[in-house]
């Protein structure tokens, strides 16, 4: 049940709960319950709009690679995050301790962002990748 719900609601997060449970074939109360069980449990963690950043003019997609001093990683991350054009922060293995994934309005705003990073403690080294073309960038997890 709660499956097919996250389905109609990935359709479309704003259909009414009469809709999901007519296509359910369950009452509209029990569409009502279980979605707000999966909101208490944080299966479903909020609503919002998904926006083109391209039409905002933010044009520039980047990888971030950063290598960070042993034992910052957490300190420096929390502080990465905080800086609203950066989209994701992720501790990963290999060559990096940190890839983000951020957007930018121009190469001048990249620049300076990176110019930036680099000059805060605990940052070792940097590599950028600008992103040329999307292949694919699915919001919503399989539901089998």
């Amino acid at each position: 049940m709660d499956r097919n719900i996250l389905k109609c609601l990935y359709k479309n997060a704003r259909m009414p709960l009469r809709e999901i449970a007519q296509k359910l074939d369950v009452s509209v109360s029990t569409v009502s319950v279980r979605i707000k069980e999966l909101e208490r449990e944080r299966v479903i963690q909020g609503y919002i709009p998904i926006l083109d950043p391209e039409k905002l003019g933010y044009d520039l997609l980047t990888i971030i690679g950063v290598r960070i001093s042993e034992g910052k990683l957490t300190d420096v991350e929390k502080q990465l995050a905080k800086e609203d054009r950066v989209l994701q922060v992720f501790d990963v293995t290999g060559e990096w301790d940190s890839l983000m994934i951020a957007r930018f309005r121009s190469r001048e705003e990249l620049n300076t962002f990176v110019k930036e990073l680099l000059s805060l403690p605990h940052i070792e080294r940097t590599n950028t990748l600008l992103v040329l073309n999307v292949v694919k960038d699915e919001k919503r997890l399989p539901l089998r």
